[in-house]
């Protein structure tokens, strides 16, 4: 009986060590909820909000958003998209409706898989939206 009873209770500490572990190791670091490597280049795809605008963002996330992903290809590391819900003054209208955002290793493969497809993702604005993007690149530096 006193055998039985050190199995159980060793079977049980090694359960709580290794459940203790593997919860432990999913914690995200201090202030990371994502990992972005350093040197990335940042294409943000910024949709400004104003009256009378419209934004689909069901077509946006499951037609457009992956379109544009197929045309990047193996440069494409991920793509995110941002639903506007408030400004960050209150009381002030959001400045933007929505932003799709990729993160891609190389502008120049970029530039080359979007020229011959500019005409396609531009007519696809029409499926989803009547405003106009404004588009930022950037390099990602942390």
């Amino acid at each position: 009986m006193k055998s039985k009873l050190m199995v159980s209770l060793l079977l049980l500490s090694t359960f709580f060590t290794a459940f203790s572990q593997e919860k432990s190791s999913q914690k995200p670091e201090k202030y990371s909820s994502a990992v972005v490597e350093k040197g990335l280049i940042k294409v943000s795809v910024m949709y400004p909000f104003a009256e009378g605008k419209t934004f689909d963002m069901v077509y946006y996330e499951t037609k457009h958003m992956p379109m544009v992903a197929g045309y990047l290809g193996e440069n494409l590391v991920k793509y995110t998209i941002e639903k506007g819900i408030a400004s960050g003054i209150p009381n002030t209208p959001l400045p933007f409706m929505a932003i799709g955002t990729f993160y891609i290793k190389s502008l120049s493969d970029y530039q080359a898989a979007i020229a011959p497809n500019r005409d396609a993702i531009r007519k696809d604005f029409a499926n989803y939206t009547n405003i106009t993007p404004a588009i930022l690149v950037s390099e990602v530096v942390k």
